[in-house]
């Protein structure tokens, strides 16, 4: 059986009982012209190796596999394999489905460098997953780019801007070396079942870093600054050693708050930590 022949997602769905189960964070889409609009995101994907969480039925493995894609997916619901390996039978050998937690695999080592994360991302450990892929020692990573579905409000506070309501850690993390951009929003009457809130696709590529820091002094920085967002720096930063002298380096004023510091600044005080 060839993709074109395969039954529609919804049908797929019923005849192997794949409610989504909240525990897992599922919501699963079912629109092909939407699914084949996230998998556009990154670019051409004719030929490229593309990493994929969490695919359950495989709507966006579909959608990436007739972008020409060759995937390779990592699910833990055993529920869904089954699904999965008829979709990897009609995929000509561009599936490859890894049955385990996508929190304790080695995606690098499962795709190879200058593949690309695409993932409707289990909204339980979303945020988790997008952080590793950001704080790795090496730059630029070993992924060409994330085009990651998240809540809405999760993909805002990923591309905000200092001074608004959104901006924070992390913010600053997503910023100080890719660049990120809403490339679209997704309804929740788009999923089965429609979640409560409204997601967004968030499409990233490394950039040059803003500083030599290393992203665990980032790390420990901005938790400290927006930890306590509401005090100014002079009390939110006193637990860090160094850290209030390394902003007024930069320019930062102790009755300065975390939400008005630009993601610049974060980044070379924290290389001033060492």
């Amino acid at each position: 059986m060839a993709l074109a022949d395969l039954p529609p997602l919804r049908e797929v769905i019923a005849a192997h009982g794949l409610n989504a189960k909240k525990s897992l964070g599922q919501n699963f889409l079912t629109d092909t012209n939407l699914l084949d609009r996230i998998a556009r995101v990154p670019g051409d994907l004719a030929g490229a190796r593309v990493y994929e969480v969490g695919p359950g039925p495989g709507g966006l493995t579909r959608a990436l596999l007739r972008a020409g894609a060759h995937v390779v997916a990592v699910e833990r619901d055993d529920r869904a394999l089954p699904a999965l390996a008829e979709l990897a039978a009609a995929a000509d050998g561009r599936l490859q489905v890894v049955a385990g937690d996508a929190m304790a695999v080695d995606p690098a080592a499962l795709v190879g460098p200058g593949a690309h994360i695409v993932a409707n991302l289990p909204y339980n450990i979303g945020t988790a997953l997008f952080t590793g892929w950001l704080d790795g020692p090496q730059w630029p990573p070993w992924w060409a780019s994330l085009t990651l579905m998240f809540q809405k409000e999760v993909a805002q506070r990923i591309t905000a801007q200092p001074g608004s309501a959104a901006y924070g850690r992390l913010a600053v993390l997503a910023q100080w070396r890719s660049t990120p951009r809403i490339a679209l929003s997704v309804p929740a009457r788009a999923f089965v079942p429609a979640p409560k809130v409204e997601s967004a696709v968030v499409h990233l590529v490394p950039a040059t870093p803003m500083s030599s820091a290393q992203p665990a002094r980032l790390a420990a920085l901005t938790a400290a600054a927006f930890g306590q967002r509401r005090k100014m720096l002079r009390a939110s930063l006193k637990g860090l050693p160094g850290a209030l002298e390394a902003m007024e380096a930069e320019g930062i004023k102790p009755e300065a708050r975390a939400e008005t510091v630009p993601v610049a600044a974060f980044a070379r005080a924290a290389a001033r930590l060492g």
